[in-house]
């Protein structure tokens, strides 16, 4: 894609798509959907990830209220998922674009096979000017497998694409340095290089009634999308242009910026850290250590000292110090039933295993991404 055209992932929650009743306002998706429009008529590619299922079923779910159990919220999001597709659509259709649906999980993710299908899939669409709409399948996600938010998903999934741009729509105007509805002096941030632990203590305000996540998954969601090399942004949905305006550096809210020398991860080191589901420990000494952290060589399968669970060649397992302490995760090549027998073999004998235990290039070092990994 040229300089000047953006592939942009674009997240709006809930709360910012729902009238004062809970329910899905067709004011607001308008809105949203003309912003989009504005941005496909000047060449940018554009996926959206949209909650607002629940909203969009639970009354004619029967529900007065919003519903609090997980049966009768995934029963609503059943009916809600369609309701909210029809919506996108139409409106779409009427400026002459065509919208897709995609409902994914986490184990879509976790599966590196899937994860790079869903990749293939998703390119093809924007490719030809098509507007996903991505979305978790909440009518069959459990709570031990899901993102947590659809902050988590918008990042991962603009991690996917290689997408340019995260725009994070919210009700509110971007990050404070202190919590302004507690703090009257608490001032906007406009642009964020780093998320510092200030910046985490300031953010540790739960989700709204309507939405799932607060301003803690807004910076773990920055958090990935920095350490992926892509350039974010949070603002207040209801702002007038602010998707447009965010894509083009003029609107009010938080710019979350990378750096040009810094160091991001590749497709393969993101799926690692950030989606993968570690199968089992492997323990290194600390020479290991020096050598993959500090000297970015391959873990040798001499340097395996111990192995907790049972995996086979190919998962990502956790690696640990002699301490206890975790480095990172890595793709093993080796069995834990093969590198068992390492640990009691010679140096001499251990030469007929010609391969590293895991190769550099499939380790994740927690010191290379702001967070921990494999969460």
């Amino acid at each position: 894609m040229s300089q000047d055209k953006k592939r942009v992932v674009i997240k709006i929650g809930s709360s910012s798509l729902t009238s004062m009743h809970g329910e899905i306002s067709r004011r607001k998706l308008e809105k949203l959907v003309d912003e989009v429009v504005q941005l496909k008529d000047d060449g940018h590619e554009v996926l959206l990830v949209s909650s607002g299922a629940v909203a969009a079923g639970y009354r004619k779910l029967g529900c007065l209220e919003r519903p609090s159990t997980l049966p009768e919220k995934q029963a609503a999001a059943s009916i809600g998922q369609g309701l909210l597709m029809e919506s996108y659509s139409d409106l779409f259709l009427s400026h002459g674009y065509m919208g897709s649906q995609i409902l994914i999980t986490r184990s879509d993710f976790s599966d590196e096979d899937r994860y790079n299908n869903a990749r293939n899939t998703i390119n093809v669409l924007l490719e030809r000017g098509i507007i996903p709409i991505v979305n978790e399948n909440d009518t069959i996600t459990i709570d031990r497998l899901k993102f947590g938010d659809n902050d988590t998903l918008s990042a991962k999934v603009a991690g996917l694409v290689d997408a340019d741009q995260l725009i994070i729509l919210s009700d509110i105007d971007g990050l404070y340095d202190a919590d302004p509805r507690k703090n009257a002096d608490a001032k906007l941030l406009d642009k964020v290089h780093e998320i510092t632990p200030e910046i985490e203590d300031a953010a540790g305000d739960p989700g709204s009634a309507v939405g799932t996540g607060g301003m803690k998954s807004k910076i773990d969601a920055f958090k990935i999308s920095m350490a992926s090399g892509i350039s974010s942004f949070l603002g207040k949905a209801n702002t007038p242009n602010i998707v447009y305006n965010a894509v083009y550096g003029k609107a009010i809210g938080t710019y979350f910026e990378t750096t040009t020398d810094a160091e991001n991860l590749d497709q393969k080191k993101q799926w690692i850290a950030f989606n993968s589901g570690p199968e089992g420990e492997v323990i290194i000494d600390s020479r290991a250590k020096e050598s993959m952290v500090e000297m970015k060589k391959s873990l040798l399968p001499m340097n395996v000292r111990y192995v907790n669970g049972r995996f086979e060649k190919g998962a990502v397992v956790r690696i640990h110090d002699l301490d206890g302490e975790e480095i990172g995760l890595g793709v093993v090549n080796y069995s834990s039933d093969e590198m068992e027998e390492m640990i009691s073999l010679t140096e001499p004998e251990l030469e007929s295993y010609d391969k590293a235990a895991i190769e550099r290039k499939d380790f994740v070092c927690h010191l290379e991404v702001s967070m921990p990994v494999g969460v």
